[in-house]
């Protein structure tokens, strides 16, 4: 059932993106899954692998007053059975030599449960909404004028907004290869 739900939700996203848009680069990685940063409290999942992998779209020109970000689309599966999500979002990329950073931020969707509590703390473990915020970072370096890898950081939480409550999010790092088309 959850993979038939990430199916259907990357068909959404990728009907969402305008037709006249067309694909500019291609990414894919390899994350550890809930990595203990400041930013999360343990939602019993670390210890775990994830896959992601994406589409890049041109720069959006008519957003030049913030710096023409570029949509994407990413989808991540958790290897273990844990929180696999898909969802969209902008990322800008600075810097025109070989070593640039990208951040960006965006939304997905996730299929983790909706009520979950460690057994061994008692707290609420659940990530309080069922879309969520993406903030993400990577730090990459041009291999040639088509192929780069990032060293990459992605956060999903709600940030209190749709649960003041809950909010324990989830940290991915790891490392990734995008190929420009």
């Amino acid at each position: 059932m959850k993979h038939v739900i990430l199916r259907a939700l990357a068909a959404i996203a990728a009907l969402a993106v305008p037709a006249s848009a067309s694909a500019q680069e291609i990414f894919g990685g390899v994350y550890a899954h809930a990595v203990d940063t400041p930013f999360t409290l343990d939602t019993t999942e670390s210890g775990t692998l994830d896959i992601a992998a994406g589409i890049r779209f041109g720069r959006i020109d008519a957003l030049d007053f913030i710096g023409s970000p570029a949509p994407y689309v990413v989808g991540n599966l958790n290897t273990d059975g844990y929180t696999s999500f898909v969802g969209g979002g902008l990322a800008w990329t600075i810097g025109d030599g070989p070593v640039y950073v990208r951040p960006g931020i965006g939304m997905v969707v996730h299929d983790a449960p909706e009520f979950r509590v460690n057994p061994e703390t008692g707290y609420r473990t659940d990530l309080g909404s069922r879309v969520l915020f993406e903030p993400e970072i990577g730090v990459g370096y041009r291999l040639t004028d088509r192929a780069s890898v990032e060293a990459h950081w992605m956060h999903i939480s709600q940030g209190q907004i749709f649960d003041g409550e809950q909010n324990p999010g989830i940290d991915m790092i790891g490392a990734r290869m995008n190929w420009r088309l």
